[in-house]
C-alpha cells in the first residue's frame, strides 16, 4: 500500500485553518439552494482567467472591523436573579488604496463599545471618558452567544466608515460576507475561511483545480442573505487543494451582468494585495491592507487591562 499524500496548511495554526475541513474541503454541507447556472451552465464549467479589457479600478477601499471582550459581567436582578453580560471593545475602519499612485493609507477608523446583556435593569457604565452604552439582547442572553450580538454594532461601523471614504468609480471590498451590506454599490464581500460545502463534487472539482488567478464561474446561492458568489484563487505555492481560495459574494439585486462584471474586476484587482507567508501567518488570504488595518484598530481600542480594571472599579455604578 502507498503511503497517502499530505499537505500543510500554510495557515498559523493559532488562527485555525483556512478552511474547516473534512477529507475533501470545507466539513458543512450547506442546505442552500445553489443555482450554478449564472455565468455558464454547470455542464459547461471551467476556470475562468483574468480579462486583459479589465482594467484595475483607481481606488479600492478594504474594509475591516475588529472586536474584543474586555469583561464578563453578571447582574443581580431585585427579583433574586441574574443575566450574564459581556462588556466589548470594537472598532472598524477602512484603508484607501491609490492603484494609480501605489499608495495606501488609513481613510478613516472609529471606535464604539457596549454592554451587551439580556438584563431589563442594566444602565450605561460610565467611567470618566469610558462609555460602554447597553445594548439589549433578545432571549435569555446565554453568556457564549453574546459575542455574537456585537456583529451588528460592528457591521453599522463599517457602513459608517464606509460611506464616508468612498469615491467616484471606487471598489469597496468587505472582509467577510456582506450580510447587511449588500445595499453598498460596487461592493464585494470577501471570505477568506471555508466553512460550508455549496457545490457538488463535480463543480468543487472545477474550484480545487483553480491555478493562482483563475476564478470559478458565477453562481447564485439561496441563502438568508441572497447573492451572486464565486470563487478565486490567490497567488499561492503549490499545496492543499484549498489552499489560497477565498469566497467573493455580490448583492443579489445586481442583474447576472453586473454581478460577472464585478467577478473579473476581483480577479484583476485582489491577487495584488495578497501576503506572504513569511509576512503573514494568514497568507496569502490575509490581504496585506487587511493585516495592517487590524493591527492599527486593535491599538485603538486602548490597553485592555486598563479597561478591565476600570469595568471592575465601576461596577458599583451599574444597576444591580
Amino acid at each position: 500500500m502507498s503511503e497517502a499524500r499530505f499537505f500543510v496548511d500554510a495557515w498559523d495554526p493559532a488562527y485555525g485553518a483556512s478552511f474547516e475541513a473534512s477529507a475533501g474541503g470545507p466539513a458543512a454541507p450547506s442546505s442552500a439552494q445553489v443555482d450554478p447556472d449564472v455565468e455558464l451552465p454547470a455542464t459547461d464549467w471551467r476556470a475562468i482567467g483574468a480579462r486583459r479589457d479589465v482594467p484595475a479600478p483607481d481606488v479600492v477601499l478594504l474594509v475591516d472591523g475588529v472586536r474584543r471582550i474586555d469583561a464578563s459581567v453578571w447582574t443581580a436582578e431585585d427579583d433574586g436573579g441574574s443575566f450574564p453580560g459581556i462588556a466589548a471593545s470594537y472598532a472598524a475602519g477602512v484603508v484607501r488604496c491609490d492603484l494609480e499612485r501605489g499608495a495606501a493609507e488609513l481613510a478613516g477608523a472609529r471606535v464604539g463599545r457596549g454592554l451587551f446583556t439580556a438584563s431589563p435593569s442594566a444602565q450605561d457604565v460610565v467611567a470618566g471618558r469610558i462609555h460602554y452604552p447597553v445594548h439589549r439582547v433578545g432571549g435569555t442572553g446565554e453568556l457564549s452567544k453574546l459575542p455574537a450580538a456585537v456583529q451588528g454594532p460592528l457591521t453599522a461601523l463599517e457602513v459608517a466608515v464606509s460611506d464616508a471614504a468612498r469615491v467616484d468609480g471606487d471598489l469597496l471590498v468587505v472582509d467577510g460576507p456582506l450580510r447587511s451590506r449588500r445595499q453598498l454599490p460596487r461592493t464585494l464581500g470577501y471570505i477568506k475561511t471555508q466553512h460550508s460545502q455549496y457545490l457538488d463534487a463535480r463543480l468543487t472539482a472545477v474550484v480545487t483545480g483553480l491555478a493562482p488567478g483563475q476564478r470559478s464561474p458565477v453562481f447564485r446561492l439561496g441563502t438568508a442573505w441572497g447573492g451572486y458568489s464565486w470563487y478565486l484563487r490567490l497567488p499561492v505555492a503549490a499545496g492543499a487543494p484549498w489552499a489560497g481560495i477565498v469566497r467573493m459574494e455580490c448583492s443579489a439585486e445586481l442583474t447576472p451582468a453586473e454581478a460577472i462584471g464585478l467577478a473579473d474586476l476581483s480577479l484583476v484587482t485582489l491577487p495584488r494585495f495578497a501576503s506572504t507567508p513569511y509576512k503573514d501567518p494568514r497568507a496569502p488570504q490575509n490581504l496585506v491592507p487587511i493585516a495592517g488595518l487590524e493591527r492599527r484598530l486593535r491599538g485603538l481600542l486602548g490597553d485592555a487591562r486598563l479597561l478591565h480594571r476600570v469595568l471592575i472599579a465601576a461596577a458599583g455604578g451599574i444597576r444591580r
